[in-house]
């Protein structure tokens, strides 16, 4: 009983941590999987015993420096920050030549986490820390093991010495304990710009980054591009929703955002209406924060077939801010009217994921199959009301011509029967029938026809 407790609670323990890591890396510096992104104030390899970082306006002997980068680019200047300008797998910064030759070295940078990194632990064999389905591949990827433990519904993805994938949802992920942030630099072998663990050393990422589609309902948190950090796919179509009831408005900032041209685009539509309320792409790019005055936004996202990139990160922050007693009253009234003229469900769900030749080297895409149903209140046709009513009359003037045509048809063949009364009597007089014939554009026609003889053609249909 005992030791079944100590599991319980070492597992809540374990819960209860990953949460917090994930919150807290809402206040993260860097929102990239290498840290391209950091503009952060460490100016030493390592918060522990590490290098002081040189100037990069006096690294003139240096590849990256202020002369050759002047207008700051990759966020150099005349500091000694580390900065990763050349999109290396973390930050850096030079460093005063040792005797060994080495004059630059990653920096360690605790705050810069992107949001879903969950950090470097190590890997002591048998069982490994994820102990769900694995892989090995010589393009490996960050999103392609992502992607590749996501489809399998696993929650946690993890990479080893560049080319190893694991998957698993174990919350003890840790248990071999934790490594530096620099010891799971092995470069993926699909692409030298990203980390992917090292020699028993297990970079881990929850695999909900880079999900084409999802719902959020948490007050604050981080949407990625489709396939982030790697670049999006051609032909993608995705739906975020993010229904946060009671708040009274919802603050988008967007951290990196780099679309090719106008053709891809990002919009925020209102959820209730499907208003498109603001929409960016390569030529309109957000330059400050977006406020959202309603409490269920949609984020959509297309790509065309063409020129890709590494696509978006976007902060969302939920606000509830107290109104006056009047106009909350109001506020309530028209959220409730909103949400009843067109209550709207948006079912967002990854339920297709296929191979696609979309190249010549016949590129891997995953296909995401989106299912917007609107309230059933709302018409689907704009019919006018009045055309119901020559329709009923076109349909009893058909009811009525086929009840005619049959008593006039039982009418004539009561005519021809043999009387009871004379027997060896049989009428020779021909019958008349009436036939009718109707077109709903016309006017109905009745007119006589007389019946051949019974050596002539019976069919009434055939003139004389």
């Amino acid at each position: 009983m005992d030791n079944y407790c100590g599991m319980y609670f070492l597992f809540a323990l374990a819960a209860f941590v990953t949460r917090s890591i994930t919150f807290a890396h809402l206040n993260t510096e860097c929102y990239t999987a290498n840290g391209v992104d950091y503009r952060g104030t460490q100016n030493v390899t390592s918060l522990h015993g590490g290098k002081p970082c040189l100037f990069w306006n006096e690294t003139f002997q240096h590849p990256y420096n202020t002369l050759k980068y002047h207008n700051g680019e990759g966020g150099l200047g005349q500091h000694n920050y580390c900065r990763n300008p050349d999109s290396d797998v973390r930050p850096w910064c030079y460093i005063a030549e040792l005797e060994d030759g080495v004059y630059w070295k990653y920096c360690d940078i605790p705050s810069c986490r992107m949001p879903g990194y969950l950090g470097c632990y190590k890997d002591s064999g048998d069982p490994p820390p994820l102990s769900g389905s694995s892989e090995t591949s010589n393009k490996l990827t960050i999103q392609t093991c992502i992607r590749f433990c996501r489809n399998q519904r696993f929650q946690l993805a993890g990479m080893e010495s560049g080319y190893a994938c694991f998957c698993g949802n174990d919350a003890d992920y840790w248990r071999y304990g934790e490594a530096t942030g620099t010891e799971c630099n092995n470069v993926c072998f699909g692409d030298h710009t990203q980390p992917c663990g090292g020699d028993g050393r297990v970079i881990m990422f929850e695999t909900s980054i880079g999900a084409c589609g999802g719902n959020y309902t948490s007050e604050n948190g981080v949407i990625y591009s489709p396939d982030f950090p790697d670049n999006y796919g051609s032909g993608r179509v995705c739906y975020w929703t993010i229904q946060i009831p009671g708040v009274s408005r919802i603050q988008f900032n967007f951290t990196l955002f780099d679309i090719k041209d106008a053709s891809d685009m990002v919009e925020l539509l209102d959820g209730y209406q499907h208003h498109v309320l603001a929409r960016f792409d390569g030529r309109n790019k957000p330059t400050a924060s977006i406020n959202i005055s309603l409490d269920f936004v949609i984020l959509y996202f297309y790509s065309d077939r063409t020129n890709q990139a590494q696509g978006f990160s976007v902060i969302y922050k939920a606000f509830r801010e107290r109104l006056p007693k009047s106009e909350a009253r109001y506020q309530q009234k028209e959220n409730r009217a909103n949400q009843n003229e067109s209550k709207t469900t948006v079912v967002i769900s990854e339920v297709i994921t296929q191979k696609a030749n979309l190249s010549i080297n016949a590129a891997r895409s995953s296909k995401i199959l989106y299912v917007i149903t609107t309230s059933p209140s709302r018409p689907h046709s704009n019919m006018p009301g009045w055309t119901i009513y020559p329709l009923v009359a076109v349909l009893i003037l058909s009811v009525l011509a086929l009840l005619t045509k049959i008593v006039l048809h039982v009418t004539s063949r009561s005519k021809r029967l043999p009387s009871t009364e004379n027997p060896g009597h049989i009428q020779n007089s021909s019958p008349e029938i009436w036939t009718i014939f109707y077109k709903p554009s016309a006017s109905i026609a009745i007119f006589k026809k007389k019946l051949k003889t019974q050596n002539e053609d019976c069919n009434p249909l055939v003139g004389d």
